[in-house]
């Protein structure tokens, strides 16, 4: 039937925190797998993604129990982890698909990667052409490139790799694959994607070198259990910076966002659009700067959204857009090819559902244009099964004329279990 969303009737106020960093909560689970003693972990996002991280890790043979708020994860080196019985099911993440494959590309032993529908049509050879080439046997569907795919790791040589993207899944498999291989490990990005992996290896004592968009590891280094806390996810507080800068007369403060520089190109761009956010509390926490915002409601002016602005918020792209059709002038958004192979192709998808809307947005060979103050009406919209997008257009039913009916709302669960109580108790508010 799906979910019906009502306009919001008032101003939206109060306090919020978001669920834990996605990327960070995976690393996290990843890292201590490996490392040599206890690692907790407080903060961890309970959602579908990193919960499939986990079980896949059990499988592999490492301990990991759930106590109240805190994961703690018991891990024995790289040589702890075990030949599973089992195939690994990675659900709907490239993140954990991608990334195991570096790790499991230094183990002696064999391993299988499946996951749901959309997984099984997202490219993995960008990271099984490095790891082929320091030594991993991969094989898979469609000449080695999709899953299903097999690992068979073996003895890994360093390698000098230049990507052909800027992609931090491509960095960080090549990365902890490096950690096991004889000799150093390079790798050379386009331009300068998230850098999670580094920051996380570096808190478990990892030595590794940075300059521009090159990183640099020695590899049989050993990491170190330690704690961790997981930032708020700046992804999902997105969905209401701008629910906050577009719905009239709102205000709103998010605790605890993490602020890494690879990643809050949203607020950057929304910054430059107009937005009246306030960064307050600037900190760090395990090597990430993390931040309160205050945003109130905001007159924004659509931006051109191109070049290397486009790695710091590329799943931030679906709500950036939907910010577009409320703002002055018109939004062109290129470079963004990347899009294609998210969990949808995300420029047919928000081009497409937002129209439904009434949004006056097309599609572009990568990217979209936009043109903004456009009156949204209700409708039934889709989320495809994609996470971001569902939000997004929940978010989108806020300053819609009447009723929008979101069908397969399930899949927001991924990323933001709470989503829809955190909302509505804005709106209540």
């Amino acid at each position: 039937m799906g979910k019906r969303l009502s306009p919001a009737n008032q101003p939206l106020q109060g306090e919020l925190k978001v669920p834990g960093d996605k990327s960070i909560s995976h690393r996290s689970i990843m890292l201590g797998a490996v490392a040599n003693g206890t690692t907790t972990i407080k903060g961890f996002l309970p959602g579908e993604d990193c919960i499939n991280t986990i079980k896949c890790f059990k499988k592999l043979g490492v301990p990991i129990e759930i106590e109240k708020e805190d994961v703690i994860v018991v891990g024995n080196g790289f040589e702890g982890l075990q030949e599973p019985n089992d195939v690994l099911y990675v659900g709907n993440s490239g993140t954990l698909n991608r990334l195991l494959l570096g790790l499991l590309a230094g183990r002696p032993f064999h391993s299988v990667l499946y996951g749901d529908e959309s997984i099984a049509s997202r490219p993995m050879d960008r990271v099984a052409k490095p790891l082929r080439q320091m030594g991993a046997v991969i094989d898979g569907r469609k000449n080695g490139s999709y899953p299903p795919i097999s690992v068979r790791g073996g003895n890994l040589k360093g390698i000098e790799y230049e990507s052909p993207v800027a992609s931090a899944q491509v960095k960080s498999a090549i990365l902890l694959a490096g950690l096991q291989a004889n000799g150093v490990t390079t790798i050379t990005e386009p331009a300068l994607s998230r850098d999670h992996t580094e920051r996380m290896l570096t808190a478990f004592g990892v030595e590794l070198k940075r300059e521009n968009t090159t990183v640099s590891l020695e590899g049989n280094q050993r990491l170190h259990g330690t704690n961790i806390q997981v930032p708020a996810d700046i992804s999902s507080a997105a969905f209401f910076i701008v629910t906050a800068l577009i719905t009239k007369d709102s205000e709103l403060t998010l605790t605890d966002v993490g602020m890494n520089p690879t990643r809050s190109g949203i607020v950057d761009a929304l910054l430059a659009m107009g937005a009246n956010i306030t960064m307050l509390n600037e900190r760090q926490i395990n090597g990430e700067p993390v931040a309160d915002l205050h945003i109130k409601s905001s007159p924004l002016k659509n931006i051109e959204i191109n070049g290397e602005l486009i790695p710091r918020l590329i799943d931030e792209i679906p709500i950036l857009a939907l910010a577009a059709t409320q703002a002055e002038g018109k939004m062109v958004i290129s470079d963004a090819e990347e899009l294609k192979v998210k969990e949808t192709n995300r420029i047919d998808a928000v081009v497409n559902q937002l129209r439904l809307l009434g949004a006056n947005i097309e599609a572009t060979e990568d990217g979209m244009i936009i043109e903004g103050r456009t009156n949204l009406h209700g409708g039934t919209v889709d989320s495809l099964g994609d996470h971001r997008i569902g939000m997004m257009l929940a978010i989108a039913s806020l300053v819609a004329s009447g009723e929008v009916v979101l069908q397969n709302e399930g899949c927001i669960s991924i990323s933001y279990p709470d989503f829809f109580p955190d909302l509505a108790n804005l709106k209540n508010n």
